[in-house]
């Protein structure tokens, strides 16, 4: 089991924040802002990413040792939402919450 500490809580803490930034994103702004806010692509990450972060947060809660390999898949599709979310535009909120969880589950996945 895998003891959660200062890091670690940070990371969970950037998890849970950005799941609801993207989720709350999507559903109150891509849908109503349509046009490329709702091309498959970029919606889809963003439905992956909020997906990611929440299981990351989990993981890391209920203390399991592949928490790390969670948190680096969950890096690398914030790191891809956030740059999806800056090419539309008017989602700085949304791109600046997934660059944080994406750095904070990089170091957590070593």
């Amino acid at each position: 089991m895998t003891a959660v500490n200062n890091e670690m809580e940070a990371c969970i803490d950037n998890c849970l924040a950005c799941y609801r930034r993207c989720l709350q994103t999507a559903a109150n702004h891509c849908l109503e802002a349509g046009g490329e806010h709702v091309e498959p692509e970029h919606f889809r990450l963003m439905m992956a990413c909020s997906e990611i972060c929440r299981t990351s947060a989990h993981t890391m809660l209920i203390g399991i040792e592949q928490h790390a390999s969670v948190c680096g898949a969950c890096a690398q599709i914030c790191a891809a939402c956030a740059d999806s979310c800056d090419a539309i535009g008017g989602m700085q909120d949304c791109a600046a919450a997934c660059r944080r969880c994406a750095e904070s589950c990089q170091k957590m996945a070593g």
